[in-house]
């Protein structure tokens, strides 16, 4: 197949082969599909030229050539992706190169006439300065030098590309011949006139101050001041309205000047000189200089704006030129990762080798705009300059490729992002009518359910401000109405739980604090929580305020004993004491234990009812003589009482040891298998009924005198 396309066969049999082979062998079809893809783009770009070249051929031939439009054909073939380095547009592109700097040529030309011009009248006006014999010898060479110039200003008259020129040119030329005419005719005619009155003492002197002094020195007249010319008498209206006017341009002038403004401030002196040569001789004298003065600074600042402003523009060209450097070469590695497309930057090589930063696509963008703006800036400032424009114009568009083709990723990417979320929006829609209310009444499933919705949404990508606030609207529609089920149980939960902190409040203020009420508001408080979730915040709230009633009433219940604690006195605190060891001693189970505790309880008792108050670790009487032998080793048969805390202790004699009852020994311990109770401790020793002890027991533990009762440990 290679060989017989080498042989150049003709497009019609090209199509009518891949047309076979296609189907049959698509190997074998891969060469012809490539040699018509590539007859393809040489059509292309043969239609392209021959386009293009029409556009360079209809610019050439226009007499006029406007020098943007020139420049404008190449940039735009090149979008258009015209084969500028090919015949014919090659030789179309160098013509009109040439035509263009042969127009810059020109206008740079009618600059220098224009300085020669001043140049030529500044040596005229010097000559009046000195002897009018230096004048005439040197009025051969400067009548060559004025015809020279106008025969250089004739030439650029004459040339074909003149009408090219913009159009503030040719009136600067035809100023400067004027005044340079004007200036150079008075000059011959006075020196002549010098002349002659040289050679004729009866001829008029000439009007030059200097000379006409040179001649009466030579005839021997005595010269005398020149009188003042007295000026005409003036209508003080017209003299205030002339002042006013020059005075008016001059102040806006001098502006100008301050603040730096190239191109105002020649528009400002214009409009001076203007005032001047139409109201120059109704001002004064002072007002005069200070115009002069002005317009020379004026002059002065156009100078150096135009110098300023080159600079200026070969550093944004060389900024320019730096951002095709660092540009990447292909879309792909403009922007590696997704975080290049918005603002970073990755690395690659510089023009000598060394690594510096490759913007991304919306970096480059800022980068160029920026540049154009400042590029604006400096040509307000400043005289424009084609030739660097030129080059900054092609360095922006090479680099703006970047950004065309990061624009159409990210234009992609957002139609791709805008799609994802309308599919989220249809899924929310169509959830939202299959499900009315939580399935089994998993409200916290549901509310799952609407957060996964809501992070699905944040995650979705990122879109332009006027897409997201247009899908934005859509999007709250749609979850408000999943959500609104939701909403209604917290409505309903909201009110249930205000209910029952009023319980709270209620059961809290209440004189008696009741715990198994507490505790079963608490339990329907939690199974609440647990059924209806609330945000985390306003339920941590609720609860505060739930909680807060009850906790003041357990803290005032706890203050209350505290207070009763604090005001039981030593006997009772003693009393207090060795009940609680009772109950140590029981849970331990040791029967000798049990028995000591016993005998130290009846003993804090007895003490208690005589009004006596034991020493601290002793109980208050001894025990029974049984109980002594058996009851341990610390327990202290005798104690220190005092009846008043003043007085000193004193002994108390023992009492006539009770009789004792033999006590059979423990072979067995009962578990405790009432409700609530371990089965692995014993039982509180003693008889009780089913309602607490028997009431001779509780006799028992006392004084032993019928009619009085223990008292309580808690008081």
């Amino acid at each position: 197949m290679r060989e017989w396309l080498a042989s150049d066969p003709s497009p019609e049999q090209l199509h009518e082969v891949f047309k076979e082979l296609s189907a049959r062998d698509k190997g074998a079809a891969r060469p012809l599909r490539e040699k018509l893809d590539e007859i393809k783009r040489k059509r292309g770009q043969d239609a392209l030229a021959q386009e293009w070249a029409a556009r360079a051929e209809a610019l050439l031939l226009i007499p006029k050539l406007n020098i943007a439009d020139a420049l404008a054909w190449q940039r735009d073939a090149a979008k258009a992706g015209a084969p500028l380095s090919k015949e014919p547009l090659a030789a179309l592109k160098t013509r009109l190169a040439e035509r263009v700097r042969v127009i810059e040529d020109l206008q740079h030309r009618v600059q220098v006439q224009r300085e020669a011009a001043v140049l030529l009248a500044q040596r005229i006006e010097v000559l009046s300065t000195k002897s009018w014999l230096d004048a005439q010898a040197v009025w051969p060479g400067l009548r060559a030098d004025v015809a020279h110039w106008q025969t250089q200003a004739d030439a650029l008259q004459t040339d074909g590309n003149w009408p090219s020129v913009e159009l503030r040119f040719p009136p600067l030329l035809e100023a400067s011949r004027g005044q340079l005419l004007v200036v150079w005719e008075a000059f011959d005619a006075a020196l002549a006139q010098t002349v002659m009155a040289a050679a004729d003492t009866a001829a008029a002197l000439p009007p030059v101050p200097v000379w006409a002094g040179e001649l009466r020195s030579a005839r021997g007249v005595s010269v005398e001041a020149p009188a003042k010319a007295v000026r005409p008498r003036v209508d003080p209206e017209v003299k205030a309205h002339a002042v006013s006017v020059v005075r008016e341009a001059l102040a806006k002038l001098e502006l100008e000047i301050s603040e730096g403004h190239g191109k105002a401030s020649a528009g400002a002196a214009a409009t001076l000189r203007n005032a001047l040569k139409e109201f120059g001789k109704l001002v004064g004298d002072k007002l005069e200089n200070q115009a002069h003065a002005a317009l020379a600074a004026a002059g002065e600042l156009e100078s150096w704006q135009r110098w300023r402003a080159d600079q200026l523009r070969a550093e944004l060209v060389a900024k320019a030129e730096g951002l095709c450097v660092r540009a990447p070469a292909t879309a792909t590695e403009a922007e590696p990762e997704s975080a290049a497309i918005e603002t970073g930057e990755t690395q690659g090589p510089s023009a000598a080798g060394v690594s510096q930063p490759r913007l991304g696509g919306r970096k480059m963008q800022e980068t160029l705009r920026a540049l154009r703006e400042q590029w604006k800036q400096t040509d307000q400032g400043g005289v424009p300059n084609h030739g660097m424009w030129k080059r900054f114009d092609d360095a922006c568009n090479e680099a703006y490729k970047v950004v065309a083709a990061w624009l159409e990723k990210v234009k992609l990417e957002a139609a791709e992002h805008k799609a994802q979320r309308l599919a989220l929006i249809a899924e929310v829609n169509a959830w939202a009518s299959a499900n009315p209310t939580a399935l089994d009444g998993d409200w916290k499933g549901f509310s799952r359910i609407l957060h996964d919705f809501g992070d699905r949404w944040r995650d979705a990508g990122h879109l332009g401000e006027k897409a997201f606030v247009e899908l934005q609207a859509q999007w709250k529609q749609s979850i408000s109405a999943a959500a609104a089920p939701l909403e209604d149980v917290q409505r309903q939960s909201l009110e249930r739980r205000h209910a029952m902190i009023d319980e709270a409040r209620v059961l809290g203020d209440a004189p008696v604090l009741r715990i198994d009420a507490v505790k079963a508001l608490q339990q329907r408080w939690q199974a609440e929580a647990h059924v209806v979730p609330l945000d985390r915040r306003h339920e941590q709230k609720l609860w505060d305020a739930f909680r807060k009633p009850v906790d003041d009433a357990f803290n005032r219940k706890t203050a209350e004993r505290e207070k009763a604690e604090a005001a039981l006195g030593a006997r009772d605190r003693a009393v207090l004491e060795a009940a609680k060891a009772l109950d140590a001693a029981n849970a331990s189970g040791d029967v000798q234990a049990i028995r000591g505790a016993i005998a130290a309880l009846e003993a804090a008792t007895r003490a208690q009812e005589l009004g006596q108050t034991p020493a601290p670790g002793q109980p208050a009487l001894a025990a029974p003589e049984a109980s002594r032998e058996k009851a341990p080793a610390d327990v202290v048969t005798s104690v220190e009482a005092a009846p008043n805390p003043g007085d000193a202790p004193a002994a108390v004699a023992e009492p006539a040891p009770a009789p004792t009852v033999a006590r059979k020994p423990v072979l067995a311990v009962r578990g405790d298998d009432r409700p609530g109770m371990r089965k692995s401790e014993p039982a509180p020793s003693g008889r009780g009924g089913k309602f607490g002890p028997r009431r001779d027991d509780a006799r028992s533990a006392g004084s032993g005198r019928s009619g009085e009762r223990t008292p309580r440990p808690d008081g």
